[in-house]
């Protein structure tokens, strides 16, 4: 029986799905529809991406109603919403067609937004934020204390929004990057947290963290800002969803991780978590089979601790993946002894601009986002 839960399957499994020849699915593999990798274990032998074969054997059957194709879309499948402002293909992320990871050599956080919003200059007001709050609380309070009076997002000029959205992104920045005077936020948070040798780390995991096609957050903000809700109503959405663990929060277990590795060692702590969890978070990107280019780009920016140095090699020894961007997030964080909600701090700052991006990208579509439900009855209704 094929476990759906893995990410990578072996050849029979793949043929078992396929339903097909070996060259069939040798076919599908040099054309680019189904993606290969070597088997950590067999390096003579493949493995498959389960989706890649998944989707294909799908395509192929032509025997699925409608309602199950929109199912499958919404559950990582393919993109359900249209946009221009980025996108994940043959591995590599894109802002408006240009690389994230290029862009994250030179570029600082309000020029990404700039690009993502089609805006001439983005300038974001010094701020800080007041009370003894939290920064991620004080974040909340700023938007919520908005959205209840800033206008509708509906019929108004492209530039009127961009202001907006420039407004929306300096409160927000008041919450987690205070500062009395302007300075790029990257250099806003490094200062902020007296750790000014973290400015250019933190400028790069800003860029490659802006913006990540349609995650659940970003659909999140989509969905507020169709109903023709304020722009900073759209971004709370984003900031409520970001906090779940699967998402925002998936940094956690990477710290979590590294206490097991410290006590156990890197092996031991990968093999009790895989047992215990079936997953070891840390490492592979569903988006990404052959390793996240984010991660990668970033944990190049520093020198890692030796800890972190050694549970990434033993982690793509043992699992065949590389580490993907929580870890490279948590490991920044540690590398520089930032506070402890420092990743979950510079992933929100970040992924503001990216909401910001998807609300007024959907306002401007005009459209409201609005599936239809499928019941699906727990018990049998007899005798109506």
């Amino acid at each position: 029986m094929i476990n759906m839960n893995t990410l990578w399957i072996t050849a029979e499994e793949a043929l078992a799905l396929l339903r097909t020849k070996p060259q069939t699915l040798y076919a599908n593999v040099s054309r680019g529809r189904i993606r290969a990798k070597p088997d950590p274990a067999e390096p003579r032998r493949s493995l498959y991406l389960v989706d890649d074969v998944k989707r294909l054997a799908e395509r192929h059957a032509g025997r699925r109603k409608s309602s199950a194709v929109a199912a499958e879309a919404i559950r990582w499948g393919d993109p359900v919403l249209p946009t221009t402002i980025s996108s994940i293909a043959n591995e590599r992320l894109s802002y408006r067609g240009k690389n994230a990871v290029e862009l994250s050599a030179h570029a600082s956080l309000e020029e990404v937004a700039a690009l993502l919003w089609e805006a001439a200059e983005v300038r974001v007001e010094a701020g800080m934020a007041e009370g003894e709050a939290s920064r991620m609380e004080a974040a909340f309070g700023r938007l919520a204390a908005r959205v209840m009076t800033d206008l509708p997002a509906l019929r108004r000029k492209p530039f009127v929004l961009r202001a907006e959205a420039a407004d929306v992104l300096s409160s927000v920045a008041a919450a987690l990057a205070p500062w009395p005077e302007p300075l790029p936020l990257h250099e806003r948070l490094a200062y902020g947290w007296q750790r000014p040798e973290a400015a250019e780390p933190i400028r790069k995991a800003l860029v490659l963290l802006a913006e990540h096609e349609l995650n659940v957050s970003a659909f999140a903000a989509r969905v507020t800002a169709s109903s023709g809700a304020a722009l900073s109503a759209a971004t709370l959405s984003g900031l409520a969803t970001l906090t779940g663990p699967r998402h925002g929060g998936a940094w956690i277990s990477v710290t979590v991780l590294m206490e097991k590795a410290a006590s156990v060692g890197v092996r031991e702590a990968i093999r009790g978590t895989l047992s215990s969890e079936g997953v070891v978070r840390a490492f592979g990107h569903r988006l990404y089979p052959h390793g996240d280019p984010r991660a990668k780009a970033l944990m190049a920016s520093f020198e890692a601790p030796p800890l972190y140095a050694a549970l990434a090699e033993a982690g793509e020894e043992l699992l065949g993946e590389p580490v993907n961007i929580d870890f490279a997030l948590a490991t920044l964080a540690d590398t520089f002894k930032l506070p402890d909600d420092a990743p979950l701090v510079i992933f929100a700052l970040a992924r503001t601009v990216g909401w910001l991006a998807h609300a007024i990208e959907q306002v401007e579509s005009g459209q409201m986002i609005r599936p239809r439900a499928r019941y699906a009855s727990p018990v049998a209704e007899e005798g109506l």
